[in-house]
């Protein structure tokens, strides 16, 4: 669930991701709250950074952030943050013009927050430009995705659109190569060509690609499978084709 309050800031929770908002994004944090019995080095330290940058900082009663934020691993540390501006179609479509060879993650219906927030991870460790996801009937950004991703959805952008196929016709007529990922893929993915303006396109847990999104997909490829599992984790996956397309690039 998403964590806002009335003024539209978002609560994320935390050390590392709170950590990572201090240091790169200091200016979006707009207070940071401690449980009263977390006096540990890695705490202390996020409240140094806090002062530092003249970030408000409050010590609080450990049930009054469970009472706040529910049963969540929140380490006793949660930040009230400005959230990173969302990426609209446009903004994206004006991306690709300063970008020599992008490379996308479009992510059809996929729930999971946890497979979000991992595959955003894994997209900023790539050099991912943005994450598509569709507006609807997906995971969008939350203080679960937040926790998961690690830092990476303050770097990465998500980009929520009304109708992903629309936005995967467009990309391709940017001279992208509109890539889906499939069991029964034609190619193995370590045999296509990824090297240029890519968008890999990964469908939802267990039901897999939507058929007009798979139709819009100029290839479909494959992940080897040796073993009796009959598909990978959403999230897992993503990373082993985001490192094949990198991989190829640095090759």
């Amino acid at each position: 669930m998403s964590r806002r309050d009335s003024r539209g800031s978002e609560l994320i929770y935390g050390i590392h991701p709170i950590r990572v908002m201090l240091e790169r994004h200091a200016a979006r944090v707009v207070n940071v709250r401690l449980a009263e019995r977390r006096d540990d080095p890695r705490v202390r330290e996020i409240e140094d950074l806090a002062r530092k940058h003249g970030t408000p900082v409050q010590r609080v009663d450990g049930s009054s952030l469970k009472q706040q934020l529910g049963d969540v691993a929140h380490q006793g540390v949660v930040a009230e943050i400005a959230p990173m501006p969302p990426w609209s179609e446009d903004d994206l479509l004006e991306a690709l013009q300063s970008v020599s060879n992008p490379l996308i993650l479009a992510l059809d219906g996929v729930q999971d927050p946890h497979n979000l927030g991992a595959c955003l991870r894994t997209a900023d460790a790539c050099g991912v430009l943005a994450v598509v996801v569709p507006r609807d009937r997906a995971a969008q950004m939350n203080a679960t995705v937040r926790k998961v991703a690690a830092g990476a959805a303050e770097t990465t952008p998500v980009v929520a659109v009304t109708n992903l196929v629309r936005t995967l016709k467009l990309l391709k007529e940017a001279s992208l190569w509109v890539v889906g990922a499939d069991a029964e893929g034609a190619k193995p993915a370590h045999e296509s060509d990824l090297k240029g303006g890519t968008v890999l396109v990964l469908g939802a847990e267990g039901t897999g690609l939507r058929q007009l999104t798979r139709q819009t997909c100029d290839w479909m490829v494959r992940l080897p499978q040796l073993g009796a599992v009959e598909s990978l984790n959403v999230s897992v996956a993503a990373g082993m084709l985001l490192y094949e397309a990198v991989r190829q690039r640095i090759a």
